[in-house]
């Protein structure tokens, strides 16, 4: 292992960082080894439509998710710095329209799929964490804790498939072992994301892990990030799997950090022409969640071509890369539609995070770069991270969003507990794609009086000068608002053009939890449509148990973490996004009624 530390000074910010270079080796049982990276074997996708469950389950020991919400631990965390305080936006608001030229979409998976999975030996979770890839036929889509096949128009290729069983462990919730007996519940997965790599056709599945007491399911560690590559451009065959250990309490080739065994929150993906990289929120110690401090952000880099290969590569992680105010949060790195990537500098990664630390107001965004990746397909890469502190337009701490209420609640009634509000998280930095030389980004926003959410979105030009220097400007920034209404959980997909759309929720007083969209263009400079389409829209009130007091709720629910977006081989733009589906009482277990909606946008 070799260590080094860097420092670079830029506008507005700082930054520092400790990275280490492992070379590893797969190694066996989970949770062993000298290896940070290892090999998990193979899997293949059933292609036979598994059973659906009872939807009738109701509430009962060991029934809700044990993945603990540590969101308002990320905001508590990063939100007790200096910042630079700006003002709230108060955007004008779009006209909402169902004219949708272009576009057709179809039902994704819901709660019902969540909880009837692998024999119904599953928790029921919310909210609907969303991974969507598009490559050849093939539209996979990942939510929580099971993942999907289908093809162009919806058809589904494979059954439901839970991702304990895809990464062969032990499945969440045993029900023919009784509560409190050994192997009754299996490791927490959570937080899944899914990439095309449009190079080489093959298909990238992540997902955060942390193993549990098998007779009491409290979490234990270790923990890691489960990545699986498919073998072919056919994600319906098999897929190598791989587990990155992020326990980083010493053991295992980690760090060691007095905080940990620590959890791998929110891994995010991205790639260019030569790496693989996966950016993480830190918290620990695991055994203690929820009440758990934050470390900072983890960015992993590692080898795109030996992951396709079935190899395991070295990986470079960097730790706790710094800004002035502190330690970075959801540095988000960019995917590239269509190979698109940046070759500069023996290749470079780009990034984008927030900058909002006081929990009010802010109008810096950071820029991030990661140079010379041709290297990690050496024994010993020589990578290099550097940032850019870029101002930008106002954004705002998001305040919870309201829905429409029709009364018909079944499980609210039943708990004679009011309308349930609906969870914006906070203003982090959503999915990056780098596009036609930009970086394009989203992230929720307080406007207005700050009672309502809006989007705030970024295209950042990106440049590395001849010293391997980042150097960043907004080549465009805007607003999407509806008047008197919520807008949520943006996510952008631009094709190689640089046109695409901004999918997210819609929802307020007016409409239920919809999936809508904007359309994006780059001209002389980005812009968005000039209206907000309503492309799957919400049948029902959010009626899931995060909310409610009775399952310690505080009348707001869980809902999106995030949206997806990418651009299709074919430059059209593929959607997906948490919605209400169904009547009142359909599409539902007793404990939640959450769905999703995939659309397809063809661009004129």
């Amino acid at each position: 292992m070799s260590m080094k530390r860097v420092r670079f000074l830029k506008l507005f910010g700082a930054f520092c960082g400790c990275v280490l270079v492992l070379v590893l080796a797969p190694v066996a049982p989970a949770g062993q080894g000298k290896g940070q990276l290892r090999s998990t074997g193979v899997v293949t996708l059933s292609k036979v439509p598994t059973a659906v469950g009872s939807t009738a389950s109701g509430p009962r020991a060991g029934e809700v998710s044990r993945t603990p919400e540590i969101e308002s631990q990320v905001s508590n965390a990063l939100h007790k710095r200096h910042g630079k305080p700006s003002s709230t936006p108060n955007p004008a608001g779009l006209p909402v329209v169902t004219s949708n030229p272009g576009a057709s979409g179809f039902d994704g998976l819901n709660h019902v799929d969540q909880r009837s999975a692998n024999g119904g030996n599953q928790f029921s979770g919310e909210p609907s964490d969303q991974g969507l890839c598009v490559g050849g036929p093939y539209v996979v889509e990942t939510v929580n804790t099971i993942i999907r096949v289908y093809n162009a128009s919806g058809t589904p290729l494979t059954g439901v498939t839970d991702l304990n069983t895809f990464f062969g462990l032990a499945a969440q919730d045993d029900r023919s072992i009784p509560l409190g007996d050994p192997g009754r519940f299996g490791p927490s997965l959570t937080d899944p994301r899914c990439y095309y790599d449009s190079d080489t056709g093959r298909f990238f599945l992540t997902v955060a892990e942390y193993d549990v007491d098998s007779a009491t399911g409290s979490p234990t560690g270790p923990t890691a990030v489960l990545i699986a590559v498919s073998q072919t451009g056919d994600p319906t065959g098999t897929w190598n799997r791989f587990s990155l250990n992020t326990t980083d309490d010493g053991t295992g080739g980690t760090p060691s950090h007095p905080n940990c065994p620590c959890l791998p929150d929110q891994p995010l993906i991205g790639a260019d022409a030569n790496g693989f990289y996966i950016s993480t929120n830190e918290f620990g110690p695991v055994t203690q969640l929820p009440n758990v401090s934050f470390n900072g952000d983890q960015i992993y880099a590692l080898s795109k071509t030996a992951l396709e290969n079935g190899t395991a590569p070295s990986v470079v992680q960097f730790e706790n890369p710094n800004l002035a105010e502190g330690i970075a949060y959801s540095v988000q790195p960019a995917t590239s539609p269509n190979g698109q990537y940046e070759l500069a500098a023996g290749g470079t990664e780009y990034f984008l995070s927030a900058l909002q630390f006081t929990g009010t107001t802010d109008n810096r965004i950071a820029a991030w770069a990661i140079t010379n990746t041709r290297s990690l397909n050496q024994a010993s890469p020589n990578v290099k991270l550097n940032l850019d502190v870029v101002r930008s337009e106002d954004y705002a701490f998001p305040p919870d969003a309201t829905q429409k209420d029709d009364g018909v609640r079944p499980l609210g009634t039943s708990l004679d507990e009011p309308v349930e509000l609906i969870a914006p998280n906070d203003d982090r930095m959503n999915q990056v794609v780098f596009a036609h030389g930009q970086l394009w980004s989203g992230l929720n926003t307080g406007i207005g009086a700050g009672d309502r959410v809006g989007i705030a979105w970024f295209a950042v030009s990106p440049r590395i000068n001849g010293g391997g220097k980042l150097k960043a400007t907004i080549a465009g920034q805007g607003y999407v608002a509806v008047n008197g209404e919520n807008v949520l959980y943006p996510s952008l997909g631009v094709n190689q053009n640089g046109r695409g759309a901004m999918t997210f929720t819609l929802s307020g007083p007016d409409y239920f939890p919809s999936a809508a969209y904007v359309t994006l263009q780059d001209g002389k400079k980005p812009q968005t449509g000039g209206a907000v389409h309503l492309v799957g829209a919400g049948q029902a009130s959010e009626d899931g148990f995060t909310g409610y007091q009775a399952f310690g709720g505080n009348g707001t629910a869980r809902w999106g973490d995030y949206s997806a977006a990418v651009a299709g081989p074919d430059g059209s733009i593929w959607m997906g996004a948490e919605y209400i589906p169904g009547a009142p009482g359909q599409e539902r277990t007793q404990l939640a009624n959450w769905g999703t909606f995939v659309s397809h946008l063809t661009l004129p």
